[in-house]
């Protein structure tokens, strides 16, 4: 005969931690608290609806939203100082020099305590809460008090973690430098040698050459083999900005210089990306000028309340159709 199951205890299990939070394990496993359920009918529910919950606008409250969006999404090498809001340096494991975001760490870490204390925060890393600045805000968080000289490992972000606009100074600007490759990753890269020399050299040469533009906020030009191109993050409402492009690609006057084409948009954390094809020959640099005087006439079209015409809508259709959504 078959011997009885021992009966589960109600009493909280020694797995569940000190501070009362329950770690996550796997779905068919009994979960830590105790109860008697499989963890995915019991705590498990609650990380599920976490993940659930996403943050349409992530960076929203920030200064550089779309520069936020940008160097997430756009721009292969770049980094921001950030500087924290007041008392949050008060827990970190001894001094931070700085806090630095960057586009990406070594082995897409999620941040990294560097040997003399500073402090380097990946952007381009997995979300798992669905809520992008409050993984970044736990990355953050970690990296306070990690010993000097560790990389953070990812872990999944508490549904009642800080956010970054909880841990950032929302009045310090927001002001990226992009690079043409990644020897931010190290404090002397001319030493690097061996293997970590090798890395280096591989992620540079994947890296997409990009410049930003400095004469309009958040426009980046890439460079690839084919052709080139000018990505321009927008704040601008999607429903008022799509309005606007479309009144200006009937009117004819959406590009942005001689052989150049808005050719869509992109969707990516609740902003409006537009893109344009641009020919080989053109630069960043040439693309100054012509992207301030569109700048102008978009601020124009804006301004501009009365239904669209038939060309207009037929021109919105076609940028609607055209556009691809990132996240």
């Amino acid at each position: 005969m078959a011997k009885k199951a021992a009966k589960k205890s109600s009493q909280p299990s020694r797995s569940t931690t000190s501070t009362g939070t329950v770690p996550a394990v796997g779905a068919r496993e009994d979960c830590p608290c105790g109860s008697g359920r499989r963890y995915k009918a019991c705590h498990g529910r609650q990380a599920a609806h976490a993940v659930q919950e996403l943050v349409h606008r992530p960076f929203e409250g920030l200064p550089g939203e779309a520069d936020w969006v940008a160097l997430r999404e756009l721009v292969p090498a770049a980094t921001v100082p950030l500087t924290l809001a007041a008392g949050v340096a008060d827990q970190a494991s001894g001094d931070v020099p700085s806090v630095t975001l960057a586009t990406v760490l070594p082995l897409a870490w999620p941040a990294l305590r560097r040997p003399d204390g500073s402090i380097l925060l990946g952007l381009q890393t997995q979300s798992s809460s669905g809520d992008l600045s409050r993984d970044l805000a736990d990355a953050l968080t970690e990296a306070l008090v990690t010993e000097p000289g560790n990389p953070v490992p990812t872990r999944r972000a508490p549904a009642d973690g800080p956010r970054l606009q909880d841990l950032l100074d929302s009045s310090a600007p927001f002001v990226p430098a992009v690079h043409a490759g990644f020897e931010f990753w190290l404090e002397d890269a001319e030493a690097a040698t061996g293997e970590v020399a090798a890395s280096l050299e591989r992620a540079n040469a994947s890296a997409i050459p990009t410049e930003k533009l400095a004469g309009v906020d958040s426009a980046y030009w890439c460079g690839t083999p084919d052709k080139n191109h000018l990505r321009w993050v927008m704040t601008v409402p999607e429903e008022q900005l799509l309005d606007a492009l479309a009144r200006l690609t009937a009117a004819g006057d959406a590009s942005i210089g001689e052989g150049t084409k808005l050719v869509g948009s992109f969707r990516a954390h609740g902003l409006t990306v537009p893109v344009w094809d641009l020919p080989l020959e053109m630069s960043a640099a040439d693309c100054e000028k012509p992207a301030a005087a569109f700048a102008e006439r978009l601020a124009g079209a804006l301004s501009v309340s009365a239904p669209l015409s038939v060309e207009e809508r037929r021109a919105r259709a076609n940028l609607v159709n055209r556009q691809v959504t990132l996240n």
